[in-house]
């Protein structure tokens, strides 16, 4: 599927905000991880968009879109973005599904507007704090890459496994030296703007002490192998949202859609067939 042909733009204050409109039905927003871009929903676009309309941004210094705008300091403010781009569409109610920090601003969204979202995916995600060791962790690297202007070999190499399963080198290579060599294309006017959005990520509030007002459906995923996003704090939303559903993706890291598209798309659509 050339996803490009269901590429549109919004302007927001200036900037260009880019995004994959594809399918009819009721409305999905789909929010992808940092470091990726809307591709990375495509296999289950395919599926998806059969019963769906989805919609699908690049974040901001990610894919077709513009650098972050100065005044997006914070993930509600990211959230307050994606209600403006829908409210642009016409479309009144919808559901988020939303990977890493996807699913952090997906949260913010359904908190800021209840009665539009009507259920909500997480996979890969954790909306409480950023736990001190890996926050300090991520900020380090942040600054080595706004230090060199670029992300520098060592540091791609650094990063890349940090999303996939452990054995992805020897059973999906493609898939890795691909992901490797858009860290390593990522232009250098491009780069204060990442750096901004990792702080906003890492340094993010703690939606666990809102959690208590997430009442809508929720489903919850994680690779069995995700290394940024472990297990336990799958466990901890789900046993925090009342009436949640938890599911473990087998074999699988952080980028779960492209590691195991089979085995997340049958348990995507079953999660909506049953709520939309």
């Amino acid at each position: 599927m050339d996803l490009n042909q269901y590429r549109h733009t919004f302007d927001l204050e200036g900037a260009s905000l880019s995004y994959l409109d594809i399918g009819q039905g009721p409305t999905l927003l789909l929010g992808h991880s940092y470091l990726w871009d809307s591709a990375m929903w495509a296999p289950q676009l395919d599926i998806l968009s059969q019963d769906y309309r989805c919609i699908v941004p690049d974040l901001w210094a990610h894919g077709e879109s513009d650098l972050l705008p100065a005044d997006c300091r914070s993930l509600k403010h990211l959230a307050g973005h994606y209600l403006r781009l829908m409210d642009a569409l016409d479309i009144d109610t919808f559901s988020v599904l939303g990977l890493s920090v996807g699913g952090m601003w997906g949260a913010e969204l359904a908190l800021m507007a209840p009665s539009r979202v009507q259920t909500l995916v997480m996979m890969g995600c954790f909306i409480g704090f950023e736990p001190e060791v890996s926050r300090a962790k991520y900020y380090e690297m942040l600054d080595v890459m706004k230090a060199a202007g670029k992300l520098p070999t060592p540091l791609i190499e650094q990063i890349a496994p940090l999303f996939f399963a452990n054995d992805v080198a020897t059973h999906q290579p493609a898939l890795f030296e691909q992901f490797k060599q858009q860290l390593n294309d990522i232009s250098a006017e491009r780069i204060d703007s990442l750096s901004r959005l990792g702080r906003i990520i890492f340094g993010r509030r703690d939606i666990m002490e809102d959690i208590e007002c997430l009442t809508l459906p929720c489903l919850i995923m994680t690779g069995t192998e995700d290394k940024p996003r472990p297990i336990l704090e799958g466990y901890l939303m789900h046993d925090a949202i009342d009436g949640s559903e938890f599911i473990h993706i087998p074999n699988a890291g952080h980028i779960s859609t492209l590691e195991q598209p089979n085995f997340v798309n049958q348990h995507l659509s079953s999660f909506f067939s049953k709520h939309l």
